[in-house]
């Protein structure tokens, strides 16, 4: 490795193995390791070299959604135990906000925006990312008026939204909007609700499963419904960015 001797290489192999948690393993062929195990051993050959940063694209992209799940919490474990810098390269934003510290999101090769995670999901600078990460409902011009009281484009995310009866009482610090529930998606620890405005346009809303079953979910479509949400919950996004794809082919982040 590098010229490196044989005897320090043997215990940087060791080393690295030790780090992603395969130090029981060492003597194995690829054929008797599972995916995981597999995408552990190519990391441990990227720490062997003791880089000062490691970039990390789409490392996990081939494996099924619980094992990916499992390597992205390995994942940020082993970064954090080494002190190393990992630049990820991913294009699921879910994974994205679980592995970083800080997030950086492109959209045909500029950054619209860097931040925490936090930062980057409840204050999206543009339309582009605030549908890019996450889900996001975007309001302009007389929708965002006659809603807000002003033309100024914002985004609201779908679970900050109250799904409410229309004769529900709503304070001056709240917004609000009335229409009838087109679609329900029950995704069993929360259901998805497609609302078709009374003044046009539409607004997706997502209610954890509390105490609602499936059955129950799905009575609620064609149903006449009062919007509520915290005027607090909108954010305003650059005017430019709320046009542009949100296809997530379309975005890194």
């Amino acid at each position: 490795v590098k010229k490196v001797p044989k005897a320090e290489r043997h215990r940087r192999v060791v080393e690295a193995l030790e780090m992603v948690r395969l130090a029981d393993l060492g003597d194995r062929k690829p054929s008797q390791l599972s995916g995981g195990q597999r995408q552990r051993v190519a990391l441990a050959r990227a720490l062997v070299n003791r880089p000062k940063v490691l970039l990390l694209d789409e490392p996990l992209g081939a494996l099924d959604l619980k094992l990916r799940q499992a390597m992205q919490i390995e994942l940020k474990e082993i970064q954090e135990a080494v002190g190393l810098t990992f630049i990820y390269v991913t294009h699921d934003q879910e994974e994205a906000l679980t592995m970083s510290d800080r997030l950086a999101v492109f959209n045909h090769g500029r950054i619209e925006q860097i931040g925490t995670p936090a930062e980057v999901y409840e204050r999206p600078a543009t339309g582009f990312v605030a549908g890019f990460v996450g889900t996001s409902n975007i309001l302009t011009g007389e929708a965002a008026r006659r809603i807000a009281g002003s033309p100024e484009p914002f985004t609201i995310r779908p679970e900050k939204i109250h799904l409410a009866e229309l004769d529900a009482p709503v304070r001056p610090d709240e917004c609000t909007a009335t229409g009838h529930v087109r679609e329900v998606v029950y995704i069993g620890a929360l259901t998805k609700y497609i609302v078709s405005l009374d003044e046009g346009g539409e607004l997706v809303v997502f209610q954890q499963n509390l105490t609602t079953s499936s059955m129950e979910a799905l009575q609620v479509r064609g149903r006449p419904v009062r919007l509520i949400w915290s005027r607090s919950n909108n954010r305003p996004v650059e005017a430019g960015g709320t046009e542009g794809s949100t296809d997530p082919e379309e975005g890194d982040a």
